[in-house]
């Protein structure tokens, strides 16, 4: 029946019938057109954005695939999520300045307005899920590009991996919190700095510490006076914020409220000897130029040492083997992690600051036992040549073999020693050849090795940045007997070097070996130690990370 017949004089009933069927029926009508209009707008914003898929990245196209074409920020409450966390990636030492997540709120506000065009909800949704996948990446494999800012640095960071179905399965689920947790590293020791970042943030906003000025130019245990309280106030504004670990053997706490604040008493003496131990400095109890500099590093100092530090675990921590050689370049430090689970551990000597240990990963292939030693260019011609023009007898003290680049022996008088051309300089196996007894060999182009030492004596100092660039192994020896056993190779390395003969032995398998450099290192019990910046990498590392990305 036509609608109009109800409206007939005499049907009264009829209209109070249609008045109240009318009113139960508009909302019904009026959420069935909303619900059309939302999947209308859905798949216009869809036919828009794949046409700008045309020109994005394989990696965009894709997280849009895996979703069907559709928009991914066309909810309110997801694009928030988003925002927070891309403000919430300042815990991980990053800016989030540089991903305009402002810009993004602004935009998404307007965008998802009831008067906004189609296009504004495409430009807003493909604005969105290009600065989750910047961020991501950032946050999974660094904002830097190590070989940017060191040419000494031969260590490749590999491509972000982000798993996109995952993802684009956590976004459907709202959960935008999931995806950054996906892309942030999962070891140990990035949880350990960022929760050390966060600690050393709470520290600067109850105010940090003040330099110290002490009147004299050295502390020493039994001083007394405002220098000796301004220290102490020093070692208990870390001590009382919750910086250090609980484990007080190794960083005591110092309280404030000392018997004589003024006095360097002994448990003043514990905590500056736990200080110094943190800090890679001698460990002697006096507060001496070295420990007094480290102490007036100032808080926003450390912040940022972290932060560079935390960037370098983006770069080296992912796609690591179980069984490594690692080398801790500013840490003077080597371990070996053991197919068996066990980690042996010995001290090291570095490059100096003009001849610095690169980093790198590569595999050890094999061992030279009781090696010769033929002088590497660098060596020969900043040390040796000078000395040679001045003094030809230097050739004979240092035991050194003139030879042709055909390897042919050379008088020293037939050489032009102002231009010697390609001729070397070679040292026999013996006590005083600077490699010692044994040498661990692995690929690289600038010439770097592991080896034995005659001048042990250098492992006791706390600053051991000595070398020319190779890498000295307190108990050398030892570890080549740990490759040979885990690596399945006959051989025993104290009967190869009593033998005296020079020779190399190849390993039955090749070990991995990284070489890097950090200058915050997390301990076993999740206390930051800071190593001095002994090749000055931090300043520039930190002003990549605040420069603002290219758009």
């Amino acid at each position: 029946m036509h609608i109009a017949a109800f409206a007939r004089p005499g049907n009264c009933c009829s209209l109070l019938w249609l008045g109240a069927w009318l009113s139960l029926a508009a909302p019904a009508v009026a959420e069935t057109e909303a619900a059309v209009s939302s999947e209308t707008a859905s798949a216009e914003v869809g036919k828009l954005l794949e046409r700008q898929l045309d020109t994005a990245s394989s990696r965009l196209a894709r997280l849009y695939e895996l979703h069907e074409g559709r928009p991914l920020w066309q909810d309110p409450a997801r694009v928030t999520a988003l925002v927070e966390a891309l403000r919430a990636l300042k815990a991980d030492g990053l800016v989030p300045g540089d991903y305009r997540p402002d810009r993004l709120e602004v935009m998404a506000q307007a965008a998802l307005g009831d008067a906004a065009s189609v296009h504004a909800k495409a430009d807003m949704d493909m604005l969105a899920s290009r600065t989750l996948l910047t961020a991501l990446t950032h946050l999974q494999r660094g904002k830097v590009d190590p070989r940017r800012l060191d040419a000494n640095n031969n260590l490749e960071v590999a491509p972000a991996d982000l798993d996109l179905a995952a993802i684009s399965q956590s976004l459907d689920q709202g959960d935008v919190e999931a995806v950054f947790d996906q892309a942030r590293p999962s070891y140990k020791p990035y949880e350990q700095l960022r929760q050390g970042l966060a600690r050393y943030r709470r520290l600067e906003e109850q105010g940090g510490w003040s330099a110290l000025e002490p009147a004299q130019d050295t502390l020493r245990p039994g001083d007394s006076g405002e220098s000796v309280a301004q220290l102490r106030q020093r070692l208990a504004a870390i001590g009382n914020s919750g910086v250090v670990a609980a484990d007080a053997s190794y960083y005591p706490a110092i309280e404030l409220q000392a018997p004589d604040p003024r006095a360097y008493d002994e448990a003043l003496v514990d905590a500056v000897k736990g200080f110094q131990r943190r800090h890679l400095l001698a460990e002697d109890g006096v507060v001496g130029p070295r420990t007094l500099e480290a102490l007036n590093i100032s808080v926003q100092q450390r912040i940022d040492q972290i932060r560079a530090n935390m960037e370098r675990a983006r770069w080296w921590l992912h796609g690591l083997p179980e069984s490594f050689v690692l080398v801790d370049i500013a840490g003077y430090d080597l371990r070996y992690f053991r197919p068996n689970g066990e980690t042996w551990r010995t001290r090291t000597v570095v490059g100096q600051p003009g001849r610095r240990t690169p980093t790198l990963r590569s595999e050890i292939t094999h061992l030279t036992i009781n090696p010769t030693w033929t002088i590497p260019p660098t060596i020969m011609r900043e040390d040796v040549l000078p000395e040679v023009r001045q003094d030809l007898d230097y050739l004979q003290r240092q035991n050194l073999t003139v030879l042709s680049p055909g390897g042919e022996t050379l008088e020293p008088e037939d050489v032009d020693w102002s231009n010697p051309g390609g001729v070397m300089l070679r040292q026999p196996a013996g006590s005083s050849n600077p490699l010692g007894q044994l040498v661990v060999r692995f690929p690289n182009d600038q010439m770097i090795y592991l080896h034995d030492t005659p001048s042990r004596w250098q492992f006791g100092r706390s600053a051991r940045a000595l070398s020319s660039g190779c890498i000295r192994v307190e108990g050398v020896m030892e570890l080549a007997q740990l490759l040979f056993e885990d690596t399945d190779t006959r051989a025993e390395a104290s009967r190869l070097v009593a033998s005296g003969q020079t020779r190399n032995v190849l390993l039955a398998r090749h070990v991995p070996v990284v070489l890097h450099y950090w200058t915050v290192q997390p301990a076993p019990a999740g206390e930051l130690t800071f190593r001095p910046d002994i090749y000055e990498r931090d300043p520039a590392l930190i002003a990549a990370l605040e420069k603002p990305p290219t758009r």
